[in-house]
């Protein structure tokens, strides 16, 4: 496909996972893409790549500057950027409720601010959100990161009324589990990390984790000028895992 032609796209924690699956994806379509990450040094070209922080406001002001001179405009952000949390409310501390707002939902918020006045200036212009499943099903031990993602599903719609008349699109996707780097490190840590493994695969109605590349499908059809009349969108890819209630094998 090549419905990405000519479009500028910048991806936030793009290094890595998800964001460097849909940044790939999206250069393969037809994009220039530049990647924003804590650390882009194993981001290879056609991809472009800038150091930034999203917890910084200076940081990301600067980067995403210095994406858009070098890109020549910006036409589609992939706002991916964010960390995991574990534990019920007993088992974090402020200090770390605040750590993982600050990145996954206020990061959003400082990417989006520098970006925005960019994005006027195209005719195919689209915000997507990485959110979660967490945002809509109850899972246990996330109390943390099921809040930020949460808080990313409602900021997703405010944002997507603000900016309609603008001629922006704002949707974000939902994923369920992701084979990532995240989630081998999450497991690496269990006591039984392929118990584990086995545990998170179930609960998903496919049996498997979801993939990397399959949540950047999503993330393009989304962002794609073949989508412009989707907007105010949840789009989940999660195995079925938010809709369907199967019943125990072999009934």
């Amino acid at each position: 496909m090549s419905d990405f032609d000519g479009l500028k796209a910048l991806v936030t924690g793009g290094a890595s996972g998800i964001g460097r699956a849909t940044a790939e994806l999206l250069a393969a379509r037809g994009a220039q893409v530049a990647v924003l990450d804590l650390d882009p040094s194993s981001v290879e070209k056609p991809l472009l790549a800038y150091s930034a922080d999203v917890t910084d406001d200076a940081s990301v002001r600067t980067a995403v500057a210095a994406a858009v001179a070098d890109l020549g405009g910006l036409d589609v952000l992939v706002n991916n950027a964010g960390i995991g949390a574990h534990g019920t409310v007993e088992d974090n501390d402020d200090a770390e409720w605040h750590r993982v707002m600050d990145v996954n939902v206020v990061g959003m918020v400082r990417v989006a601010r520098a970006a925005l006045p960019h994005l006027r200036a195209s005719s195919h212009a689209a915000i997507v959100n990485t959110c979660s499943i967490a945002a809509t099903a109850g899972l246990p031990q996330r109390a943390l990161y099921s809040a930020t993602k949460g808080a990313v599903y409602s900021l997703t719609l405010a944002m997507a009324a603000d900016h309609v008349r603008e001629g922006i699109r704002v949707n974000c996707v939902n994923p369920g589990t992701v084979d990532t780097p995240w989630v081998g490190r999450l497991l690496s840590k269990a006591t039984d990390p392929a118990a584990e493994r086995a545990a998170l695969e179930a609960r998903q109605p496919t049996g498997r984790l979801v993939s990397a590349a399959e949540v950047a499908g999503a993330v393009a059809y989304l962002a794609s000028p073949l989508s412009g009349a989707t907007t105010g969108t949840a789009l989940a890819v999660d195995g079925g895992m938010q809709g369907l209630r199967l019943r125990p094998v072999g009934q």
